[in-house]
């Protein structure tokens, strides 16, 4: 009986475990949007034209990790749309893949805080998802927000690796931004912003000790160039790293005027800029470091020291005088017992043991202890 019970209980659980892992992550329907058939599950091979234009793209969608692919068409009236549901390990991972898939010339769609799209797509980053839809010129991408919302619940909500934070906003291309968690996605972002990614240029930059890069392309009338910046886990790190990228830099760039600099954990590169420019770009990137001695200082709604010394030496002097009145207290309690119950409760003689060495013939008395 109990074993049968016990098979029940573990097919249960199978059968729970195997609905959840079939349930599709796309909605039947959005807002007036029904979908056609029943949601697909798609390999990096099967992509076609989603990956299949963008150099590298299986193996950039291999190492940020993607977990499912799916993919669903909805229809309202004579419109379709195909949508295209990318899980990834994490939101840093999500990142890159959706970064990976931005291209000069997109425009900001307002979706959320990163999405962007042409005349007839759009990419939308949802904390580890990536969506990737196909729209008609006469659709609005708003359409897409009831079934963000949808999404944005079954999501990881885990904070974006802050590295994107850190570049300037002035003079940005929209749509260049590229964020690399490992070597083909660094390879693919310098190709698309028309940099040589040399082999030992990326082997330098120490992917395998946890670097991060974020790379932009910049254009003004006192900046432009290619901003490439590299996040390393200590400052150690990043200066070892930092004469290795020297070291690697190709000999056109050096020629270019291209240099390596260091501020805390973080190594820049500015390429296809003059001097000026790149110190026009790298002095407006958003890192700054704090070195801090000792503790947090006096502040101006701290109390006053005179105020703090005198609740210091009022609540000492309050736990001396309880525990002396503890002491006092448990002494006179003994000292009455003793008087009134000798040898009966405490110091009974015939309950006491002393070791003696035997060094002299008196036998010890264990009265003569108290």
């Amino acid at each position: 009986m109990y074993r049968t019970l016990l098979g029940c209980v573990l097919a249960g659980l199978l059968c729970a475990i195997g609905v959840a892992a079939d349930t599709p992550l796309l909605p039947n329907q959005f807002g007036p949007w029904q979908a056609e058939a029943p949601a697909q599950t798609l390999r990096a091979q099967e992509l076609g034209a989603g990956l299949a234009k963008w150099p590298n793209g299986e193996r950039v969608l291999a190492e940020a990790g993607a977990n499912k692919i799916e993919q669903r068409s909805y229809k309202n009236g004579a419109d379709e749309i195909t949508v295209r549901a990318f899980v990834l390990r994490d939101p840093s991972s999500a990142y890159e893949l959706y970064t990976f898939l931005l291209a000069p010339g997109m425009k900001d769609l307002g979706l959320g805080t990163d999405s962007a799209g042409g005349e007839r797509d759009a990419r939308i980053l949802v904390g580890n998802i990536v969506v990737q839809a196909e729209i008609p010129a006469r659709v609005k991408a708003e359409s897409l927000r009831e079934l963000l919302t949808g999404l944005q619940a079954k999501a990881d909500s885990s904070p974006l690796p802050p590295l994107k934070s850190y570049l300037p906003s002035s003079g940005l291309k929209f749509g260049s931004e590229k964020y690399a968690l490992g070597a083909e996605g660094f390879r693919a972002a310098m190709g698309s912003l028309g940099q040589d990614a040399s082999q030992a240029l990326t082997d330098a930059i120490g992917f395998q000790n946890g670097a991060e890069a974020m790379l932009a392309e910049y254009r003004g009338e006192l900046r432009s160039g290619v901003l490439v910046l590299l996040d390393y886990p200590t400052p150690q790190l990043a200066e070892q790293h930092l004469h290795h990228l020297e070291q690697a830099l190709p000999a056109e760039m050096k020629r270019a005027g291209a240099t390596v600099e260091r501020k805390g954990s973080l190594l820049s590169v500015v390429f296809a800029a003059s001097a000026k420019e790149a110190k026009a770009i790298r002095d407006d990137v958003n890192y700054e470091t704090q070195v801090t001695w000792n503790e947090r200082g006096q502040k101006a709604t701290d109390p006053p020291i005179v105020v703090m010394m005198y609740k210091i030496f009022l609540f000492t002097g309050l736990f001396l005088g309880v525990a002396t009145g503890v002491g006092i207290a448990f002494g006179g309690f003994r000292l009455i017992v003793k008087r009134m119950f000798p040898g009966k409760v405490f110091d009974r003689p015939q309950d006491i043991e002393v070791l003696q060495l035997g060094l002299s013939g008196k036998k010890i008395d264990p009265t003569d202890m108290y």
